[in-house]
């Protein structure tokens, strides 16, 4: 499994430009949480929800001195999407702590939730993160000390954007170096990826189909669909209607996650594909709208009318079910991946990852963070030595 272990260089650098100009001109951008079209074509509880930030300000001229206080951005993977958006959103509306819908610390009815007891402060929420890192706290609903962006692409794309340092983070589920065709080495010298989740990659079928009986194929036969080899359902105990399989398109992280764990060759080529979408909200729509439908997906866009289905390897069927023996939230199910926000090694962050850009991340690295980014979108929450490993490449809170 991949735990793994075009834009023209002549452009002006989004975001070398946004550093030297700081918050004049960002003001207007300030707080976004974009996604390349609307909040509709997100899982239903993902992002959004934390409001765009208002009005407030440009977040931070007051006391922070050298603080960088633009606007931070990321771009990429639409399965990374749900994660990175809903803590953009909560970062932008920088709830108070009496807010328990968003924040919850000193709230007694959200005492007993995982994630929140962890935290004890009276701050607003993405001062209380920010300030661990020396930004000095608004004190202000929906003015954080520095505003976010999350825009939708694809992983190739995000690898690309934050490679030409065109945003500060690169959303991506699937392994820099073969999104962008580079050595382990390379990646090391030039990226720190951050972990922030995990993601059970389902295969899914069609409404008609998980009602005629297909709930469970192995994962032979689900090669062979790809592969070309398996037509028409009845080839495999299901009705005759012929198979309509829907793949990615090129730059999809989710892709090059299948080809590696599913066709082990990242670059397998699938004659059996008949249709082919970029974004998991379309592969979504895709499925709801054809019978005889299969594909595979993220965890975060499935449904009622987009059904995983069980996957049997070699004798050992993981189920979509959290409560069965072997599930595909197990760290051992064969397509089960990493989800990365890469950030890129640069003059201004030698280490790889700004102050700016930890302050946000280390957000995603805690239990309150485990469970309202990640596990609340359906995804895979990291262990507590994975969260300690993925902490420990952030630079030193002040």
């Amino acid at each position: 499994m991949s735990h793994d272990s075009e834009r023209t260089s002549g452009r002006l650098s989004r975001r070398k430009f946004l550093v030297a100009s700081g918050a004049v001109g960002a003001a207007g951008l300030a707080g976004c949480s974009s996604g390349g079209g609307n909040d509709t074509d997100t899982p239903e509880d993902s992002g959004g929800d934390g409001g765009d930030g208002g009005d407030g300000g440009d977040g931070g001229d007051g006391g922070d001195g050298g603080m960088d206080t633009s606007i931070l951005t990321a771009e990429g993977s639409s399965t990374v999407y749900p994660i990175s958006n809903r803590g953009s959103s909560y970062w932008s509306g920088n709830a108070p702590p009496s807010d328990g819908e968003y924040w919850g610390s000193n709230s007694e009815e959200d005492a007993e939730v995982p994630g929140w007891g962890e935290i004890d402060t009276d701050m607003h929420l993405a001062d209380y993160f920010a300030s661990l890192y020396g930004y000095e706290p608004t004190g202000e609903r929906s003015n954080p000390p520095f505003r976010t962006s999350v825009s939708l692409s694809h992983s190739g794309t995000g690898c690309e954007a934050v490679r030409d340092e065109l945003v500060d983070i690169g959303n991506s589920s699937g392994p820099i170096t073969a999104e962008l065709d580079i050595s382990e080495s390379e990646r090391d010298e030039t990226f720190v990826d951050h972990v922030v989740g995990r993601d059970g990659q389902p295969v899914v079928v069609s409404k008609d189909i998980y009602d005629a009986g297909i709930t469970e194929l192995t994962g032979e036969q689900v090669r062979q669909i790809y592969f070309g080899e398996i037509t028409n359902w009845s080839e495999i105990g299901g009705p005759d209607q012929e198979i309509f399989c829907i793949g990615r398109a090129t730059g999809s992280g989710t892709a090059t996650s299948f080809r590696l764990n599913m066709l082990q060759d990242e670059n397998a080529n699938t004659p059996g594909v008949d249709a082919r979408e970029g974004q998991n909200q379309g592969v979504r729509q895709l499925v709801q709208n054809n019978n005889g439908a299969i594909a595979y997906m993220a965890l975060a866009f499935t449904g009622e009318e987009v059904q995983p289905i069980a996957i049997n390897f070699d004798g050992t069927v993981y189920r979509p079910d959290k409560d069965a023996e072997n599930t595909i939230f197990d760290s051992d199910y064969p397509l089960n991946r990493d989800l990365h926000m890469y950030t890129k090694i640069t003059e201004d962050a030698p280490d790889g990852t700004s102050i700016k850009e930890a302050a946000f991340l280390n957000m995603f690295l805690t239990e309150f963070g485990q469970v309202r980014f990640v596990e609340d979108n359906n995804y895979i929450p990291l262990p507590t030595s994975d969260i300690e490993a993925e902490s420990e490449k952030l630079p030193d809170q002040a």
